[in-house]
């Protein structure tokens, strides 16, 4: 993901898509196909919501204060948005869906991506 210029965002989304994989071979083993689906689908709707909002907030322009606090919040509406139309989308399409693995694995993927916070970002200082 070279167009997502802000490392710790694209850390937290590595680090997001790991867990999802793992936790869904997890549950395969643990509460069969529909877990594991059910788990990966849980993690991917947290995956491609960050992303999206990384997108938006690797394309900031402005250099103001203020642009940058429009661009957060335009990001995370938007993020907002994109969770809702997936968690409906998983829930309307996916009759199988183990609900607990996969608000479970939601859940954690959130969590996970609070951890960007913690993430060093030293490309602006390396010199």
């Amino acid at each position: 993901m070279p167009w997502i210029r802000n490392k710790p965002l694209h850390v937290v989304i590595r680090w997001q898509v790991l867990f999802t994989v793992f936790i869904a071979l997890v549950f395969w083993g643990v509460l069969g196909l529909h877990g594991a689906i059910s788990g990966f689908l849980g993690g991917m709707v947290n995956v491609v919501s960050s992303t999206v909002y990384a997108f938006i907030i690797s394309h900031h322009k402005g250099y103001t204060a203020g642009g940058a606090i429009r661009t957060a919040l335009r990001a995370e509406a938007i993020k907002i948005i994109v969770i809702i139309v997936l968690l409906w989308t998983v829930f309307a399409v996916y009759k199988e869906v183990n609900a607990s693995a996969f608000i479970g694995v939601f859940i954690i993927t959130v969590i996970i991506f609070s951890m960007a916070l913690f993430v060093p970002d030293n490309t602006k200082n390396s010199k």
